[in-house]
């Protein structure tokens, strides 16, 4: 009888070895030189397996890091609140931040449009990236008006939390006012900072957040991972946010 080759009995072991949860969603699998050990083959019949796996879904590689076992996508509501936090330990999964960078500088004209703000005004710029379960799974820049909160590039040094930074500086509350989705693909850096491949997709959000009084606090873009969220809307919150619409662009 033919036998099957190596490199699918090898990702057959695997894919058992997963189900049987001996390698969870998360986890890192051996490398093709562990794997090339263990069973007695060559690298390149190693990494054959592993690309099987890849192919259908059941792991994805990280460069320089390795290859995973793929995790559910992250269901991510998109509604009049949006706290990152809230919504990963409402998974059971731990939320991180790091930061990239908190800088204040001129607003350029989309900055300045969305915080009704004098073109050329300062504003507090906030990036970084947003981890569940210390994978990145988006890359976000917000915009803060600096004359209102003078103080808030140093609680952001301080505190990760947005909301918590806003409320430290006076404002209690916020809301989504509207969100504007677009597919885009990632650029170099992007695949950097979220360990994917160049060109993958992201979910791109533009949104802007109010007070109380419907004066706009930030100005966001956030890059989503497109194989590890899941962007959700309910009939309540396509109700209330009547410039919510998903819309799509070439990458």
């Amino acid at each position: 009888m033919a036998r099957s080759p190596i490199w699918k009995s090898i990702a057959a072991e695997l894919e058992g070895e997963i189900a049987r949860g001996l390698y969870r969603a998360g986890d890192k699998l051996p490398t093709e030189a562990e794997l090339s050990s263990r069973f007695g083959v060559n690298r390149h019949t190693a990494r054959r397996a592993l690309a099987d796996l890849a192919e259908r879904d059941l792991v994805h590689s990280r460069r320089g890091a390795g290859v995973f076992v793929k995790a559910t996508p992250l269901d991510y509501p998109i509604g009049e609140r949006v706290r990152f936090s809230q919504n990963l330990r409402a998974s059971g999964r731990l939320p991180e931040k790091r930061v990239l960078r908190i800088e204040t500088r001129p607003a350029d004209r989309a900055e300045a449009e969305a915080l009704a703000l004098a073109e050329g005004a300062e504003v507090i710029v906030y990036e970084g990236l947003s981890l569940a379960e210390a994978m990145p799974v988006a890359h976000f820049i917000s915009c803060f008006p600096a004359a209102r909160f003078p103080g808030l590039a140093s609680t952001l040094e301080e505190v990760a939390s947005v909301t918590k930074a806003l409320k430290a500086n006076g404002i209690e509350d916020y809301t989504r006012a509207r969100t504007r989705l677009t597919a885009e693909a990632a650029t170099p850096t992007q695949a950097l900072h979220l360990t994917m491949r160049e060109g993958a997709p992201l979910l791109r959000a533009e949104s802007v957040n109010v007070d109380a009084g419907g004066q706009p606090v930030e100005y966001g873009l956030t890059w989503f991972a497109g194989d590890r969220v899941a962007l959700t809307f309910s009939s309540d919150d396509m109700g209330s946010q009547q410039d919510t619409a998903p819309q799509t662009s070439s990458p």
